[in-house]
């Protein structure tokens, strides 16, 4: 038997000649080392990082700091909460400056030009002869002169890459410092591909669900609580221990563009679905768990966005200056908190609440009613520190949203600093401002150096012993998500079960399962649907003029088929010529006006506020709110808002004349409408024109084939209500879910919340008794 020399003891270096194997064993996998401990628990290290075992009572442990002694931190036997407070009060302030950062977008490999770029060796990648799964040069400074331990990762060419570069910045930081591992997230990354085949058989990179807004529509927490076992699965094997995710803002306003990424507008659903998907994602059971329903399959939860993104005034949004201000006509602030609340905060596994919670960039308008102050949300001591922290006792870790406090340079770009209501303070000074508020990281923040000066001004103000108390406060949060997940015992990856375990068949196959039951019929005249296969269909080519994309990137004029040709032809025989079809199935999406600032009205001497539309054909906003609730930036001189009398022109209208032309080409014969739904949409401009609609938040192409064909019946509900006509988007309360006056078809069903068809009619089951109620009881 092999013999090594180890170390033995916790209080001093003894080399000595020991049996290896009898308490605990290692193996080399790939480029690190895995230790089994015998009853005990698994260790990851790397040889390149100069770490070492220490032995105690039998058992290996990890020597992070290299101090030949056995630290509290490093003794996994040891409580979370004792193993974090430990290592903070050991960290340096430049260190704890560092965990206080969560990096800016890193796609894997990085980008050659745009936001996203980087380097190697100084050149782009595709010039560098640098392996997909190396680290960029801005990875490895941020890494080494910042500190940085929280990285958002963004795209991955494969599982296997994502796994070697997880590998590669583990072994760099452990060598560091104390060794803390990296804490990886991601923001949603399950959504569909709609072109892609669906089979029983078939891996893919990762499995393909319905979006949130899809999810809601199932009205199954069940569900959703299943696929967020599944995808915390496929996270943790891609190195990714923190999802930026559930987004449970109420989407009581139905214009915002952010929408499609919520459980809907009504507070009960979206307060259930919350509560379910967080403990999917952060629950591990069995062999699995470490501790209090953490372990190795568990991903934290960054819940967001508190107190409530929803409400921004005539529905714009905050990542813009143009749509800072959220709005309370209704008096309804405190349902947004509803999700976070009896949801986020009140689990029902062991884990029991998120363990990070991300504020929206939103100035809350006139709801502090301590401090009178109308600022960002993370700025706001009210919202943060009276609200969060200290009525409703929450402890987790609270971090900015991207961007927070860097200058603002124009009101309509999207990637510019979004300091709302502090424009005056310095960098340094928001940096301030925020920690004392209670926040305990920066999202977007690469660089240390604003952290650091914030605690300087801290000692001036308040001590060196207020301010490292403080500074500790929050080490310790962000530490215990990095323990209670097992990164600092193993945050190592086989790449090889990196490729087995993400987008596996039977994930594919329960992912599909939900796309399934996340469309909803809302229109079936005389039963046109389902469908006979093998029929012959004409579908429209869909026209996409050339515009820009929410980064300012150029998007090409496209007229294209919709849907992916080979996958319907498995279904239907496929026509160009109307008269020779059965059916025509029309394929849109919902109507896209943009954001609510046009920069063609602000050159002509106008405002540039406009409308915010729901409908296809151009629209005029018509005695609508003026002056507007809430106003003002240092870019703008004014602070009326208001748009009334201008002019929304939708991007894709096209989609309309698409429906309209294609059912007088069919002469009475059906024409099916297959509605994309990122927000709700007035249909009165096309129903009439239908024979039956389909409404879906984004699914594979084939699983509205399934559908079409009788294959599934259709189960979903609506999760928000779909408005009559713009008059009631513009006469409802930002803040108040299910106020709207909602459209009544053909056939006489109100698209409200909660409804939905299948083949025999109207769904009414426990679902619609459950959920339909008034939601004022809620308030």
């Amino acid at each position: 038997m092999r013999k090594r020399n180890i170390y033995i003891g916790v209080l001093s270096l003894v080399s000595a000649s020991v049996t290896f194997g009898q308490n605990w064993t290692e193996a080399r996998v790939g480029t690190w080392t895995k230790v089994t401990n015998k009853g005990g628990k698994a260790l990851g290290y790397s040889p390149a990082s100069g770490v070492k075992l220490l032995t105690d009572k039998g058992f290996a442990f990890k020597d992070l700091n290299k101090n030949g002694k056995l630290d509290k931190y490093e003794d996994w036997r040891l409580p979370t909460d004792v193993r974090a407070k430990d290592l903070a009060s050991k960290l340096t302030v430049d260190q704890i400056a560092g965990l206080m950062l969560y990096s800016k977008h890193q796609p894997i490999p990085a980008a050659a030009g745009g936001p996203f770029a980087g380097t190697y060796g100084g050149k782009i990648f595709a010039q560098s002869g640098a392996n997909v799964s190396d680290l960029s040069d801005q990875q490895k400074e941020f890494l080494n002169k910042d500190n940085l331990r929280h990285v958002l990762i963004t795209s991955v060419q494969s599982p296997e890459a994502a796994a070697e570069w997880n590998n590669k910045a583990q072994a760099l930081v452990e060598g560091l410092g104390v060794g803390i591992p990296i804490n990886s997230s991601s923001d949603p990354r399950h959504g569909t591909r709609a072109d892609a085949e669906f089979n029983a058989g078939a891996g893919g990179a990762i499995s393909m669900w319905p979006g949130s807004l899809g999810l809601a529509a199932t009205f199954n927490p069940d569900l959703v609580q299943r696929f967020g076992q599944i995808a915390a699965t496929e996270y943790r094997s891609l190195g990714i221990a923190t999802a930026l995710s559930p987004q449970v803002d109420l989407a009581t306003d139905p214009r915002w563009n952010r929408v499609s990424g919520t459980f809907g507008e009504d507070p009960k659903l979206a307060t259930d679905m919350a509560r379910a998907y967080i403990d999917g994602f952060q629950t591990s059971t069995g062999a699995n768990e470490i501790t209090g329903g953490w372990g190795y399959h568990s991903v934290n939860a960054m819940v967001k966005h508190w107190p409530g993104g929803g409400s921004g005034e005539g529905g714009r949004d905050a990542h813009y200056g143009y749509g800072k201000y959220a709005v309370y006509p209704g008096k309804n602030f405190q349902t947004h908190f509803l999700p976070f609340l009896n949801g986020a905060f009140k689990l029902k596994g062991k884990t029991g609440m998120a363990s990070a919670v991300m504020p929206y960039y939103t100035i809350s308008f006139d709801q502090d009613k301590k401090y009178n102050e109308n600022v960002g949300n993370s700025y706001n001591k009210y919202i943060i520190n009276d609200l969060l922290r200290t009525k409703y006792k929450y402890d987790g870790v609270v971090c900015t949203d991207w961007l927070i406090t860097a200058d603002e340079t124009a009101v309509d770009v999207f990637l510019t600093g979004k300091s709302w209501g502090v424009e005056k303070l310095s960098v340094a000074q928001r940096h301030y401002k925020i920690l004392m508020n209670g926040v305990d990281q920066f999202g977007g923040n690469n660089e240390s150096k604003p952290v650091t000066d914030a605690y300087q001004m801290g000692v001036k103000e308040r001590g060196e012993a207020f301010m490292r108390t403080r500074f500790e406060q929050s080490a310790t949060r962000l530490l215990r998500n990095i323990f209670q997940v097992g990164l600092f015992e193993n945050p190592y990856l086989d790449p090889q079960v990196s490729q087995k375990s993400v987008g596996t068949a039977e994930f594919m196959k329960q992912g599909y399962q939900a796309q399934l039951e996340s469309v909803v019929m809302l229109k079936n005249k005389a039963k046109a649907l389902p469908l006979t296969k093998g029929k012959t269909v004409y579908i429209p080519k869909r026209f996409t003029p050339a515009g820009r994309n929410f980064l300012g990137m150029d998007i090409p004029e496209k007229l294209e088929y919709p849907v992916n040709m080979s996958i319907v032809k498995k279904f239907f025989t496929v026509t160009d010529n109307p008269a020779e079809a059965d059916y025509a199935l029309v394929f849109i999406r919902s109507p896209d006006s943009g954001g609510g600032y046009s920069t063609v009205d602000a050159k002509a001497g106008g405002t540039g506020y406009v409308p915010v539309s729901l409908q296809y054909g151009d629209y005029t906003a018509q005695g609508t709110r003026d002056p507007s609730i809430a106003g003002g930036d240092p870019l703008e001189k004014f602070t009326n808002r208001t748009y009334s009398g201008k002019t929304a022109k939708t991007i894709n209208t096209s989609d309309l004349n698409m429906v309209k032309e294609t059912f007088a080409q069919m002469k009475g014969k059906p024409v099916i409408v297959a509605l994309q739904v990122s927000n709700p949409t007035v249909v009165a401009e096309f129903e009439k024109e239908s024979n039956a609609v389909l409404a879906h938040f984004g699914v594979q192409d084939q699983a509205l084939m399934d559908i079409l064909t009788g294959v599934h019946e259709p189960s979903a509900l609506l999760p928000m209500q779909f408005p009559a006509d713009m008059k009631t988007v513009e006469t409802q309360a930002e803040d108040v879910p299910r106020d709207m006056k909602c459209y009544v078809d053909a056939d006489g069903n109100t698209y409200d919340f909660g409804f939905g068809l299948n083949w025999k009619g109207v769904i009414q089951d426990a679902r619609t008794a459950k959920y339909k109620q008034s939601t004022l009881s809620l308030k």
